[in-house]
């Protein structure tokens, strides 16, 4: 209920955490850094009912840590933060901030300014800046960018190092259960990013073991100097995980300036790079009184790197940065070409795991040294690194990428460094082995295995698609061993039953597990018995499992074994045998199987034998309590057990015992010889004591049953006795079983039984399935199944399975039938969908569908269609086997007949849900009215050239088949000149070859009965026109000549679009165009040239081109000087004539309403308006418009009495116009208001 959360501390303190759980008997476990807390002087744990505390006393900084609290499956993780003690403002000698206090004192190798110059701060105002450092970095608020997870195994620790020396931090991570590689920064401070500042004084480095799965980070300080003291963070990241973690580093042997919000490393180039240099800020600082040289921090900002901004800020006094930063933006800035490089590297390239990658760079000078960095190390020609230097080109190849060359890379030419970024990138993790069902009993372990592509690849296990994590109860632990990943599950219970999935990010694999409550079954009770003295007492078991031990009692009382007494366990069988069976070993025995709470009894029954004295000479005889042929008689043995046939005879003298089979003589054998004869392979024993003849067959076997006679002779005469022994054994296996059909997550099978039951009649069947591609059997049940047809169930769709059976009778199980042929459970897909009617007539009917919404896994066959008589039950296939496709014509129907019809869709599981028709469908063809869809391009005049192809095709409808009937201008058509092909649903007008004869209107007539419609195509063929006619050369004057023709007779069957003129002087004879696409039959040829002489063509125009031929001057024109031509001047006066009319309008009084027209005349016409015949352009309720030929008259906000006739007048000097309308005003409807 309750859950503990972060808490800061002061350092001396006491620090308290509680939790509440919603059962007050639950059991709390308190960890720190995944190690368990127990009370003690240090740690004190409590719990009163549901509340639980853990104190921590005395908190030091080491208590600084993440930890947990766990109940049941459940845990929460916190942390404690450590604030240092506070020093209280006292005042102290001046020489001790100097030992130990971090007084800000200068080095004197640092700072060549004499003491006396440097203001020294007060003691009081120095010390407690420096103690209060760390807790100003440990006290801020927490960072809630991610859950604080605990990513460290081991944290960094605070540090001393002497001036000079070198100290190293280590921070550990385990990335077994990270999907992605952990990214760790080194920071100083609260800002300053260590990755950047790598160098002679500081180094980052990153090693990981395959086998723990551990990243170690190390940051390396060389060379310390006084002002690298101070507090340091460590932050890892990992996708959504994060941890950080604070420590301190203290330098011992020099005295520094140490302010917690002044941290930099000196970053210009020098050999010192990666120094936290400090020092050269305060002696600037020191030293600003000075007057120095005047400096423009405009110009050092435009040269600095963004990551100096604040540095130069603090060293020159900038107050307003930001503001400083936007008027630098403004600036305009010219970026510097670089002198060393002509071709930097890209910024970011990308790589595929265990490929190779070429850095290519050119130089500027081509004898220039480089060197190749990687995060700041410089790298070193290997196997894998291989440097390259060919002309102005350097370049750097690294083989077999992996995942530790995902890193910045820098090339270094002189003072000049350009850098990029390589990411590798992993392949996709394959599976090679998918996971395995299994079935298990309640209490066992399992193992899911499954191998993968990549060895140490990430992988992600989920049940019923919830992720499984490890958890302290240990229910579920994941083991990895090269490319195998093992998921264990302890003690399996019921609730584990359920799909297992293993993801990677290449594929996955589910298994499903089923876990059985331990079900016993006696497949052989005991027996009671009854035996004589010295004689041997099997008592004999078997049950289901094999691994179940039992304990064997006598009237109450356990049985130990000893000389005479035997227990023993082979497989499902258990046995205790008693040899020499005394009087006092009879009683009641019972077998107990461990963790059962049943069991096992028979009784012992002890025979004593006396023997009365018999005159000599007595006649043998057999004694036996069930002798005969009766089925009550039957001796029945189990096939493989001991058959033994213990005959009591008497007789003297001592009769000679025959034993038989039928007409086969076993074994003869003569009491008074108390010999032992073996017969043939070793398994028939006949042994004889006195009184006694026994028989036995050792591993009795089918054939060993029937009917086995013994015969006792002596002089006195001979007995018979005949004993039927039955051999029973389990049934033979079953034949093969048989898919009959499947589901999506079932399958139905069907077996034969065994051919022999092994003479007891078969109880039930035991079924088993395994996937195709797998080697473990699944058995899907344990209590034997009575029939022979079993619905198999709980199967993953798409996956293929076999079955196999087993028959059981009393006796035991059979061996397994063989396995079925591979099947697929899939689901039948959905009903087809849109079933309707697509045509039908008096002898069939066209149907059309659309595909299954669902068609699940497996593919789809066809689709069968059938039909039945309306009242009947029966349906008919429409045709033999399945159609692909979703229309089908059904023919060959009756007339008349009402007919349902269905389709079904077929897969691998059979087929789907009917689609089935509404109602059903008379078959007799329905009257539809002809109807011609004329295509929209023939709406118009179809225009071809002469000797092109027409093929027209216009659709139609209408049933029955209609009449289709084509003339041409009112004529039938020439069947020689034009093909028409007409069918069920168009018609097809086809021209080989058009000429202009061809030209005309094309009439369709579609008839039926007496109904019918007709529609029109209008065909032009055109051709080239002729030439123009009559040439003449009207007039010459200046620099012109006036020409003038007439069109051409032979248009060309389509309009001349204009005409080409061309001119020629005669000493060259090259024709010139003048005009083109020219309308008019005269023109005035210009710029010739004055005494020059001239020919003149023209050629006529049309839609197809240019004549063949050009109509030319007869003779040729001398330029000369002349007077241009004089022309009449044209009349373009024209009346008055509205072109738009006055519309009649109802308008509502009280808003704004217009009437508008529009006007055609030459000059300009007058417009005046009327109403009711009176002239109101006077009228200031009126207000009339006019442009461009558009007339408007307003009327401002009309009433009632604005109403009438309107007209507009237009009047010119070649005429008048009028037109005219009404219009009506509407008052306004007012709505009373609700009251």
């Amino acid at each position: 209920k309750e859950k503990p959360k972060t808490r800061e501390a002061e350092e001396g303190s006491s620090v308290v955490f509680e939790a509440e759980t919603e059962k007050p008997d639950a059991k709390v476990k308190w960890q720190c850094n995944t190690k368990d807390i127990v009370s003690g002087n240090k740690y004190e744990v409590t719990a009163q009912g549901n509340k639980h505390s853990l104190t921590i006393k005395a908190v030091t900084m080491e208590d600084a840590n993440v930890y947990a609290v766990i109940a049941g499956g459940s845990k929460v993780k916190f942390e404690l933060k450590v604030i240092a003690k506070q020093v209280k403002d006292t005042p102290a000698p001046a020489e001790a901030p100097a030992e130990g206090t971090g007084e800000p004192a200068v080095p004197k190798e640092q700072d060549p300014a004499p003491p006396a110059a440097e203001p020294t701060p007060p003691a009081e105002e120095t010390a407690a800046p420096a103690q209060t450092a760390p807790p100003a970095e440990d006290g801020q608020l927490p960072d809630t960018r991610q859950d604080l997870t605990g990513l460290f195994t081991e944290k960094p620790q605070s540090g001393e190092v002497t001036v000079g020396e070198n100290i190293t931090f280590v921070a550990k991570v385990n990335s077994a259960t990270l999907l992605k590689k952990p990214t760790i920064k080194w920071f100083k401070g609260k800002w300053m990013d260590l990755a950047s500042k790598s160098g002679k004084h500081l180094q980052l480095k990153e090693l990981y073991d395959r086998n723990s799965k551990v990243y170690t980070f190390e940051m390396h300080i060389i060379a310390a100097k006084a002002n690298f003291a101070g507090a340091y963070r460590c932050e890892v990241s990992s996708r959504d995980k994060f941890d950080s973690c604070n420590f301190d580093l203290a330098v011992h042997g020099g005295c520094t300036y140490f302010w917690n919000t002044l941290f930099c490393f000196s970053t210009d180039g020098n050999e010192d790079s990666g120094e936290l240099d400090f020092s050269t800020l305060l002696k600037k600082r020191a030293t600003q009184a000075n007057a120095g040289p005047e400096v423009d921090v405009w110009d050092i900002l435009q040269k600095a790197p963004a990551s100096e901004y604040e540095k130069i800020a603090f060293q020159y006094g900038i107050t307003d940065l930001r503001g400083m930063l936007k008027r630098l933006k403004k600036m305009k800035k010219e970026e510097k070409k670089s002198e060393a490089f002509l071709k930097k590297l890209d910024p970011a390239y990308q790589v595929e795991k265990g490929h190779k990658i070429k850095l290519a760079i050119e130089v500027a000078n081509p004898d220039a040294e480089v060197k190749w960095l990687k995060n700041g190390q410089e790298i070193q020609p290997t196997g894998r690194y291989i440097f390259e230097s060919v002309g102005n080109m350097r370049y750097l190849t690294i083989n077999h990428c992996s995942l530790a060359d995902d890193a910045a890379y820098s090339c270094v030419v002189g003072d000049e460094k350009c850098t990029t970024e390589l990411f590798v990138k992993e392949p996709p993790v394959q599976i090679l082995k998918n996971l395995e069902d299994q079935m298990v009993m309640k209490g066992e372990r399992v193992e899911f295995e499954c191998e993968v592509s990549e060895e140490g690849a990430h992988v992600k296990w989920e049940k019923d698609g919830v992720e499984l994590a490890r958890d302290e109860s240990f229910k579920y632990r994941f083991k990895k061993d090269g490319c195998k990943h093992v998921l264990i599950i302890n003690e399996a219970t019921k609730e584990d039953c359920g799909n297992y999935k293993i993801k990677t990010n290449g594929g996955e694999s589910v298994a499903e597990l089923m876990v059985q409550e331990k079900e016993l079954e006696v497949y052989q009770s005991i027996a009671d018995l009854t035996v004589k003295a010295k004689d041997q007492a099997v008592f004999k078991c078997e049950v289901s499992d094999e691994n179940v031990k039992g304990t064997w009692f006598k009237n109450g009382v356990e049985v130990k074994p000893d000389a005479r007494t035997q227990i023993t366990h082979i497989g499902r069988i258990h046995k205790l045998t008693i040899d020499d069976v005394k009087p006092e070993d009879e009683g009641d025995y019972t077998f107990v199987p461990d963790g059962y709470a049943f069991n096992l009894s028979a009784k012992l029954n002890f025979m004593e034998v006396k023997i009365d004295f018999v005159p000599r000479q007595d006649p043998p005889k057999i004694h036996l309590d069930c002798m005969g042929r009766t089925a009550d008689s039957t001796i029945v043995v189990v096939a493989g057990n001991k058959l033994r046939l213990d005959v009591p005879i008497t007789g003297d003298p001592a009769p000679t015992v025959v034993w038989t089979k039928g007409e086969k003589v076993k074994q003869m054998i003569s009491l008074k010889l108390s010999t032992m004869v073996t017969e043939g392979d070793g398994r028939v024993h006949v042994e004889s004591t006195k009184g006694h003849c026994i028989f036995t067959i050792e591993g009795a076997e089918r054939q060993d049953e029937g009917i086995y006679s013994v015969v006792v002779r002596n002089p006195a005469g001979e007995d018979t006795a005949d004993i039927n022994v039955k051999v029973v054994d389990v049934p033979d296996p079953p034949q093969a079983p048989r898919i009959i059909s499947v589901g999506e997550d079932s399958c139905v099978v069907q077996w034969d039984p065994p051919l022999f039951d092994g003479g007891q009649p078969v109880i039930g069947y035991v079924l088993e399935r395994k996937k195709k591609k797998s080697f473990r059997w699944m058995r899907l049940n344990f209590d034997p199944y009575p029939n022979t047809t079993y619905e198999a169930r709980r199967m993953i769709e798409g996956v293929a399975y076999e079955m196999r059976v087993y028959a059981v009778n009393s006796i035991g199980m059979s061996r397994h039938s063989p396995a079925s042929q591979p099947f697929v459970p899939v689901a039948p897909t959905s009903e087809p969908i849109g079933l309707c009617v697509d045509d039908i007539s008096d002898t069939s009917i066209s149907l059309k569908w659309r595909a299954p919404e669902r068609l699940g896994s497996s593919e789809l066959d066809g689709y069968g269609v059938e039909y039945c008589k309306e009242g009947s039950d029966e349906w008919i296939p429409a045709f033999e086997g399945l159609t692909e496709r979703t229309s089908v014509i059904i023919k060959d129907l009756t007339t008349g007949d009402k007919l349902q019809f269905r389709v079904r869709a077929y897969n691998m599981a059979g087929p789907s849900a009917p689609a089935t028709l509404p109602q059903a469908i008379t078959i007799r063809e329905i009257m539809q009215r002809p109807k011609i869809w004329v295509p929209r391009n023939l709406r118009q005049t179809l225009i071809k050239k002469v000797g092109e192809t027409i093929n027209l095709v216009i659709p139609f409808q209408g049933k029955p088949r209609p009449q289709v009937t084509w003339t041409k201008d009112g004529e039938p058509l020439n069947p020689t000149m034009v093909s028409v092909r007409n069918s069920d649903t168009d018609t097809i007008l086809f021209i080989r070859k058009s000429d202009r004869k061809h030209s005309g209107k094309y009439e369709l007539h579609v008839q039926i009965e007496n109904v019918a419609d007709t529609a029109s195509v209008t065909i032009q063929i055109v051709d080239l026109p002729g030439p123009p006619e009559a040439l003449k050369i009207m007039d010459i004057w200046g620099f012109n000549v006036a020409l003038e023709w007439k069109p051409p007779k032979d248009s060309g069957n389509c309009e001349i679009t204009g005409y080409t003129i061309q001119k020629a002087d005669k000493k060259t004879m090259e024709w010139f165009t003048v005009y083109e696409l020219y309308r008019r039959t005269n023109c005035v040829v210009s710029d010739l040239i004055m005494g020059n002489e001239y020919f003149f063509r023209v050629f006529a125009t049309n839609l197809v081109g240019l004549s063949q031929d050009p109509c030319n001057t007869k003779d040729s024109t001398i330029q000369s000087e002349g007077c241009p031509p004089s022309y009449k001047e044209h009349d373009f006066s024209e009346a008055p004539k509205f072109t738009h009319p006055l519309v009649n309008r109802s308008i509502i009084a009280g808003y704004n309403a217009t009437l508008s027209c529009s006007v055609r005349g030459i000059p300009k016409p007058k417009v005046t308006w009327y109403k009711n015949k009176m002239d109101i352009s006077n009228e200031a309720k009126y207000r009339m418009f006019s442009k461009q030929g558009v007339l408007t008259l307003e009327i401002r906000k009309p009433c009632p009495f604005d109403g009438g006739v309107y007209m507009c007048k237009a009047v010119n000097a070649s005429g008048e116009d009028i037109v005219e309308c009404k219009l009506e005003v509407r008052p306004q409807i007012i709505k009373e208001e609700k009251k």
